[in-house]
């Protein structure tokens, strides 16, 4: 994903619904795309670096579902920042059957890279469908990325881990300390 000066904007609004997420651009390659896949397939834990790598990652899967639903524009792969939020439980498929639609579709169009856009913004209540762990810095409050966190672990958790970090002086911000962040363990 190429991260854009918006994922820094803060939200100013009391009423999240009313934040305007930004869209930033994904690529990713029919190799990294297996990849999780067989990962799925193991039941392995997947664990994102970065808050970037987990909104690519999940935009996958409304991008697989899009497919599923003869709803995905092939000339402009896109999600919508509230889009995850629209389905009822028995519109969604499973995550590998989101995975295996994009490879599917790729491999009929001979195409082994995604291009395509997303606005998605995951807040609390948020079901993730890929991401079991998290390698992130410490965000600051008021941001997209601190509802991401706290989407991840729950608020409880995130309050608990950021006054930990307040507490023993610990760099926040892309240059700061990092945390290594669990939403479930998937048990082998």
């Amino acid at each position: 994903m190429h991260v854009g000066p918006g994922t820094f904007q803060p939200v100013d609004n009391e009423d999240i619904s009313k934040h305007n997420m930004h869209s930033e651009q994904i690529f990713i390659t029919k190799e990294n795309i297996e990849s999780l896949l067989t990962s799925i397939k193991k039941n392995d834990n997947i664990i994102a670096v970065g808050t970037t790598s987990v909104r690519t990652i999940e935009s996958l899967y409304w991008f697989g579902l899009k497919l599923h639903q003869k709803k995905w524009d092939e000339n402009f792969l896109f999600v919508e920042q509230w889009e995850p939020y629209s389905y009822s439980d028995d519109e969604l498929i499973s995550p590998e059957e989101s995975l295996s639609e994009i490879i599917r579709w790729m491999n009929d169009n001979k195409i082994t890279e995604i291009h395509g856009w997303t606005k998605i913004i995951l807040v609390p209540g948020y079901d993730f469908k890929y991401i079991t762990g998290l390698l992130t810095n410490f965000h600051l409050p008021k941001s997209t990325l601190i509802l991401l966190v706290s989407a991840f672990i729950g608020t409880t958790k995130w309050k608990l881990a950021y006054n930990a970090a307040l507490e023993n002086n610990y760099r926040f911000l892309s240059y700061g300390d990092s945390s290594l962040l669990f939403n479930k363990l998937l048990q082998k």
